[in-house]
């Protein structure tokens, strides 16, 4: 397919992750869009798209991530001036989601901020949304436009495959809301599953409270859609080694790795912990503890299926 012809594809990225949309763009064999996000001196954010995007099948990538409101605003108002430059579809690329952990009211007079957000995605212009990972399946509807839901353990089963062979591998759920991932990765890998037993009596505090299931003298990978300050992985490699476990891999898709996060994975007895580039690494948290791997062939494979009007799924099943 012609990319040059009327219906183009053009791909544009804010300040979140500009690397990972220009490795999309060079899997694609495209060029990234040219594009300027900046503020004025009182911090209003702006932008100028300095190319025609008349008629053109345009993404946007730009994960919501830290600082999520600075980031949240510029997907927002490049949305906009796409849409008032007339391009033909816009799609948000949003690999890491922000606000997804406010999905549901848990007490009284709270918000529900992941919907708050998708509305304000969908009032900006964009006419179809691509997600990796979402922290809970339901955000899809809080869309009220077509949301591309991607798997990241499908990335994360090829590594494992590769790194671990045959080994006896046992996956581990961090919590009970978390075994559909920890089963999807475990059909991937024909491994068996166990589930940690956690309470929390404070946000971003755990307390292990049992193992379920058998990981003596196995090898325990446990998998997550976010870590955020690492205080579960790093408690829950404790719990496993204490229970039998040979030794203990952990990974995710999102890595926050806020507060002391990097501290306590350093200090952790984790053989590894293996991330996605969803979430751009800083210097400071680049420790060879920690392995990432890019989304980018995916997410740009991804892209080629929705600008040629052909099936996604079929890239993940």
């Amino acid at each position: 397919m012609d990319l040059t012809t009327k219906g183009k594809l053009k791909i544009f990225a804010g300040n979140a992750n500009p690397e990972l949309a220009k490795e999309i763009c060079q899997h694609l064999g495209v060029p990234l869009g040219n594009a300027k996000v900046f503020r004025f001196s009182d911090g209003e954010t702006n932008v100028a798209i300095n190319e025609s995007v008349r008629g053109a099948d345009v993404f946007v990538v730009q994960p919501t991530c830290y600082p999520v409101n600075d980031n949240l605003m510029e997907l927002l108002i490049m949305v906009d001036g796409l849409r008032r430059a007339s391009a033909r579809r816009i799609t948000a690329v949003i690999p890491y989601y922000g606000y997804a952990r406010q999905e549901r009211k848990t007490r009284a007079r709270e918000p529900i901020s992941a919907k708050l957000v998708a509305n304000l995605i969908v009032s900006a212009g964009a006419r179809r949304v691509v997600a990796v990972d979402l922290h809970a399946g339901a955000i899809q509807g809080f869309f009220d436009i077509p949301v591309d839901h991607l798997p990241g353990v499908s990335i994360l089963a090829r590594y494992y495959k590769q790194k671990l062979g045959n080994e006896n591998v046992v996956i581990i759920s961090p919590d009970l809301g978390g075994v559909t991932r920890a089963r999807n990765l475990a059909e991937r890998l024909g491994a068996g599953i166990a589930i940690i037993d956690k309470r929390r009596p404070a946000p971003n505090i755990a307390e292990v409270m049992n193992i379920i299931g058998d990981v003596k003298g196995k090898t325990a990978i446990m998998v997550d859609d976010i870590i955020d300050t690492g205080g579960t992985i790093s408690l829950g490699a404790q719990a496993l080694l204490k229970y039998g476990a040979k030794e203990v891999f952990a990974c995710c898709t999102h890595p926050v790795l806020s507060g002391p996060a990097v501290e306590r994975i350093e200090k952790s007895p984790l053989k590894e912990l293996v991330v996605t580039n969803t979430i751009p690494l800083p210097p400071n948290k680049k420790i060879d503890k920690i392995k990432v791997l890019s989304v980018a062939p995916f997410l740009g494979d991804v892209i080629m299926h929705i600008y040629r009007d052909v099936s996604v799924s079929e890239l993940f099943t």
